[in-house]
């Protein structure tokens, strides 16, 4: 008989799923324009630092970034390695599939690369998950784990419920079984992730982790619930709920940001037939404000679509 994981569809968690659709669809429609390969990756960089910080990594959204981007940064060596291998792993979502146990430890191989001695492997001992001095939770025995494993990633390749909720069932399965010595809460995300870009590829620069990161304790809470209800709903239901919060900021950023880069092109324009125009002049022109110009100005330089030609005075833009 194929496993079937316990929980219950219910009226809310099926308007959960049915708002984030529509909010995806809403996404979507700008995602083209919006979400640009530097917004992606400022979100995949919230991504791993909002993950690493459930697991008490204490590197800022700077430091991470710093890291990401090859600096020296000044801080604990294992976080720093974290952050590396947390990058390495989620660049690498693309050439793995969820339903295969091969990936699924390749995966955890690239995670804990240095931070574990048996990174890629199901741990061999038992291991309770405490919060402070109390036990939440006692894991299975490692004998169970590759059975339970198998059977879990079975049914994410047949499941007959949305990918929305499959993925959220997974999570809290995944988290139950707890299969790997360490690493399990990262894992468990990243994997749910990548079950949502197999459905929605572009799931995978949504950066649920940062509203889980602020509910920290509700999601742990939802976790316990489904613990002893044996039942996996409350933590859908939690997870159904963040994934809503992020699909609603996503959606406001992408806004954002489709209204800036209309304002850049009209930037750019001014400047191609005015190029000595001030900040403060296009400002005007445009019924901006001068930083919001000087802001747009700066980035466009960044990007390399923009130069100063000559001194602050008397100079130029040169639009590129």
């Amino acid at each position: 008989m194929s496993y079937q994981p316990p929980f219950t569809i219910t009226p809310a968690i099926l308007q959960q799923a049915a708002d984030i659709c529509e909010l995806l669809g809403r996404w979507s429609v700008t995602a083209d324009a919006a979400l640009s390969p530097r917004l992606r990756r400022d979100n995949r960089i919230r991504t791993i630092q909002a993950s690493l910080a459930i697991e008490n990594n204490t590197l800022s959204l700077e430091q991470v970034t710093a890291v990401i981007e090859g600096k020296r940064v000044l801080g604990l060596p294992r976080e720093i390695q974290e952050v590396r291998n947390a990058f390495t792993a989620y660049e690498h979502l693309v050439d793995w599939r969820a339903d295969r146990i091969d990936d699924l430890l390749a995966a955890h191989g690239k995670l804990m690369a240095g931070l574990t001695d048996d990174a890629g492997v199901f741990r061999a001992g038992g291991v309770g998950i405490y919060r402070g001095r109390e036990l939440a939770h006692m894991a299975p025995p490692p004998g169970r784990v590759p059975h339970l494993m198998a059977d879990l990633l079975a049914w994410v390749a047949r499941a007959d419920v949305h990918p929305l909720i499959a993925s959220c069932v997974f999570h809290y399965e995944f988290e139950f079984i707890h299969p790997f010595s360490d690493g399990n809460g990262r894992m468990g995300r990243l994997w749910q992730t990548l079950i949502l870009s197999e459905w929605q590829a572009l799931l995978a620069y949504l950066p649920v982790e940062t509203v889980i990161r602020d509910r920290q304790a509700d999601y742990y809470r939802a976790l316990g619930e489904a613990d002893a209800a044996a039942d996996a709903t409350p933590f859908v239901a939690f997870m159904l709920q963040a994934l809503l919060a992020a699909m609603r900021e996503a959606v406001t950023q992408a806004g954002s940001e489709k209204s800036s880069e209309k304002s850049s092109e009209k930037i750019l324009a001014c400047l191609r037939q005015t190029p000595g125009m001030s900040a403060r002049d296009i400002a005007m022109k445009l019924d901006l404000s001068p930083r919001a110009v000087e802001k747009q100005i700066a980035a466009l330089k960044q990007s390399g679509r923009l130069r100063r030609v000559g001194a602050a005075k008397g100079g130029y833009w040169e639009v590129l």
